[in-house]
């Protein structure tokens, strides 16, 4: 009777090890998709800058205001952009400034993003083994075995 109190003492440990490691894989993969995002807004942004440095002053562009819609709008300064550099700051930098500014942003994230995937495999691998070990340890309990007979 002593061996099966343990063995439910493990289950109900590796039932809370289950729990955490699966909202550490969902805390992983919202991270993941915000970076995803993220790679995604400065792609388009430096798409768009390579656009810009082939207009002129003045040529007249459409700028998305969302909801599939544009605005006209003329373009005043063709080699100066202003970008934000976090807690609602912007300054006013050269295209080429800006194009190197998120080449650098973009090269960062898809290093931490790479970092994170890896942490989010470890963490799946061992939700796999603690999942295996679980089966086993429950086929055990309602068996009646002992440690040594799984």
């Amino acid at each position: 009777m002593a061996v099966r109190s343990k063995d439910e003492e493990e289950l109900r440990k590796l039932s809370i090890e289950m729990r955490l490691l699966e909202q550490t894989a969902e805390t992983l993969q919202q991270r993941i998709s915000m970076m995803n995002a993220a790679i995604t807004d400065l792609t388009y942004a430096s798409m768009t800058l390579e656009g810009i440095e082939q207009e002129k002053e003045n040529a007249e562009l459409l700028v998305p205001i969302g909801g599939s819609s544009y605005v006209k709008a003329k373009l005043a300064a063709p080699d100066k952009v202003v970008v934000g550099i976090g807690a609602g700051v912007s300054i006013e930098k050269t295209v080429a400034e800006a194009k190197a500014l998120f080449k650098e942003r973009l090269e960062e994230l898809q290093k931490t993003m790479g970092s994170a995937q890896q942490q989010f495999a470890q963490v799946a691998e061992r939700i796999n083994s603690s999942r295996n070990r679980l089966e086993s340890l429950l086929t055990s309990v309602r068996e009646g075995k002992t440690p040594g007979d799984v």
